[in-house]
């Protein structure tokens, strides 16, 4: 017999070879219980639970909450908390950008410093033809409805993507002692009326504004549909607050003669879209 297979038997022998494991009672050695293993069934037995340590491993990381305790595992819960976050931190933002878009128009009608712009009364009608997003059919009815609107020129031309009529009321009437003029940068009609008479909106609307200033006194503004907004300065009194509604044709005011800027009971009235000023006599008939 080779010494190969010699120590082939002798390895299986080592392997196969049986032990007895007894406990004892340290006291009494009384024997308690006993069990036969080799070599072979110690190995099997620590292969098999080291397998089953893996499995048990890999199903609480992949199927239970106990893996968020894992140092360096992040969170499910946590991670939605985060993907809210960032949608909510992103809409937040945008709220800000236009809010901060808002205020700018808002100070660009307390202080008139802008680019004038023109605007007619087919402007919107006018981009609506380049925009092939606003539709617009076209029919004979279509332009005697324009034209009548012409004539009487009492509908706002400053209208929404739809088509829609959309009236402007003056908001007193009397004499202009000074028109709107876009090279002095009076962007806005002086009508002079009685003093205390009632200011009226021109339209629906919430204000924005209602607060004393140094140079026009008491000033209030509202916001329209459409991007559209009025103000009404140097007047004696306001008879709204800002964040009220108002409907077209109430009383917001009563006409005065308050702040620096002002040398007669008058009222200074502006018409404003998307931060431009706009020339009202163009809109509305103050006589």
């Amino acid at each position: 017999m080779s010494s190969k297979e010699k120590g082939a038997k002798r390895f299986r022998r080592k392997l196969l070879h049986k032990y007895r494991l007894v406990i004892l009672n340290e006291e009494t050695f009384e024997e308690r219980f006993s069990f036969k293993l080799n070599r072979l069934n110690v190995f099997v037995f620590s292969t098999l639970f080291a397998l089953f340590l893996i499995l048990a491993t890999t199903f609480i990381i992949a199927f239970t909450p106990l893996r968020e305790y894992i140092p360096g595992y992040s969170s499910t819960t946590l991670k939605k908390k985060a993907t809210q976050l960032a949608y909510q931190t992103d809409s937040l933002q945008k709220i800000l950008d236009v809010n901060e878009q808002y205020l700018a128009s808002i100070k660009k009608v307390l202080t008139g410093d802008v680019k004038t712009i023109n605007f007619n009364k087919d402007s919107i009608i006018e981009v609506a033809k380049t925009d092939p997003s606003v539709l617009i059919r076209t029919s004979k009815k279509d332009s005697l409805l324009r034209q009548a609107v012409a004539k009487e020129d009492k509908y706002n031309p400053l209208i929404a993507p739809q088509v829609q009529e959309y009236a402007l009321f003056a908001p007193i009437k009397g004499s202009i002692s000074e028109p709107y003029n876009s090279k002095t940068k009076h962007y806005a009609v002086d009508v002079v009326t009685a003093k205390d008479s009632p200011v009226k909106a021109v339209a629906d609307g919430t204000v924005i504004f209602a607060e004393w200033t140094t140079a026009t006194g008491y000033v209030i503004i509202i916001k329209h549909n459409n991007n559209l907004i009025s103000a009404y300065k140097h007047n004696a009194m306001l008879t709204k607050e800002q964040g009220e509604i108002v409907n077209a044709g109430e009383v917001i005011a009563t006409v005065g003669n308050t702040g620096e800027l002002t040398t007669g009971p008058h009222l200074h009235f502006e018409l404003w879209r998307d931060g431009y000023p706009i020339n009202p006599t163009s809109f509305i008939d103050f006589d």
